[in-house]
């Protein structure tokens, strides 16, 4: 299979979506590696290294127009020319949260793979914890510096110091992401506040910190009492493929501090709250009720060496088994073909069907 490598243009997205060890690995398999100039470049990984492990380096047209095109973040507006009925995309789509790449994809009749629905039996999400570990332990660290003065937010330091109360972080969701966020958070020194459904979530957490956090479980008057003496609000819920519901309300923001911050992880989902918009590295924040509102929909691209290796470890065997078997691969592997999106102008997921009320056809009934 011919497999494309494009460099991601969404803004200060640094990742790329194969590293030079795994195009060696497809080479290897006997499949021909389209890497585009200068892919690598934000991650530290030159075209010298690329070319050295057996991949011909080219311009975008040519990366696009591989059989396979395996990327990082979705197709923005300006890529749309190059999806096309035949192409087999590999990458996050989140299209729970895009209406116009959902069209744009049904319309091009491109199969569309998304990482980020790959799911296990067991409900685990393969391809999207690795991100969520380091969007996670990046959130208190950018709501830290959110929390500074000269930023905006309140002019707290996150651990406090002796004789000053140290602020008070509350993470809404207790997943991969909720988890990594508590985790650094009480590693900063914070009072770290954790709210979920799910019980058994919050005994684990309760279990490892000895006390040294406070769980709740998550329902709208817990919710509504934590954000009034919360400094810092971690957005952490996923359904996963689905559209974020809002648990933090528009009509919970004046109960809040002044500059206190908000940091939606679930931002590429939509959100889990109400006010939040997605923001870039370059301009990753706003206020609305003196609340300041951090939402980059690509936190882990802000870490691209990091994230970058952290992905491709995860996505390399899925990517092989693709290059290998193409739709063949979804058919043998249950897992992967819940990962199937779009297909020939037919949407196959159920949580972004409901996201928009379009036509669902069951992914079985493609791929029979």
């Amino acid at each position: 299979m011919i497999i494309g490598i494009p460099k991601e243009i969404k803004t200060l997205e640094n990742r790329v979506s194969m590293t030079p060890g795994a195009v060696e690995t497809l080479v290897r398999r006997g499949h021909t590696v389209l890497v585009e100039a200068a892919a690598g470049q934000g991650s530290g990984l030159p075209d010298a290294q690329y070319a050295a492990a057996g991949a011909k380096i080219v311009g975008a047209a040519e990366a696009w127009g591989a059989d396979m095109v395996i990327k990082v973040k979705e197709p923005i507006a300006c890529e749309y020319q190059y999806l096309r009925k035949g192409l087999l995309l590999f990458t996050y789509l989140h299209l729970a949260a895009d209406r116009a790449l959902t069209d744009a994809l049904l319309a091009s009749g491109v199969t569309g793979v998304a990482y980020e629905t790959v799911q296990m039996p067991d409900g685990a999400l393969p391809l999207l914890i690795p991100m969520s570990e380091v969007a996670g332990r990046m959130a208190p660290q950018v709501g830290a510096h959110a929390l500074e003065k000269s930023q905006g937010g309140r002019g707290v330091l996150l651990g406090g110091v002796p004789g000053v109360p140290q602020a008070s972080v509350v993470v809404v969701g207790a997943g991969v992401v909720g988890s990594n966020a508590a985790k650094i958070a009480v590693g900063m020194g914070a009072q770290v506040t954790v709210l979920d459904v799910n019980h058994a979530r919050l005994q684990y957490l309760d279990d490892i910190y000895q006390g040294r956090i406070v769980t709740s479980a998550s329902n709208e008057a817990n919710i509504r009492k934590a954000v009034t003496y919360a400094d810092l609000v971690i957005g952490a819920v996923l359904i996963p493929g689905a559209k974020a519901p809002h648990l933090v309300t528009r009509d919970m923001l004046p109960t809040m501090k002044e500059g206190s911050v908000i940091v939606d992880v679930a931002v590429d989902q939509g959100g889990c709250v109400e006010t939040i918009k997605a923001t870039t590295h370059a301009d990753p924040t706003y206020v609305i009720d003196g609340v300041v509102h951090y939402g980059v929909a690509n936190m882990p691209g802000a870490v691209p060496r990091t994230s970058t290796y952290a992905l491709c470890n995860q996505t390399l065997p899925y990517a092989l088994k693709l290059a290998a078997k193409g739709l063949g691969a979804l058919r043998e592997d249950a897992s992967l073909a819940a990962g199937l999106n779009t297909i020939d102008g037919k949407l196959t997921y159920a949580g972004v069907a409901e996201a928009f009320g379009l036509d669902l056809t069951p992914c079985s009934a493609v791929l029979a």
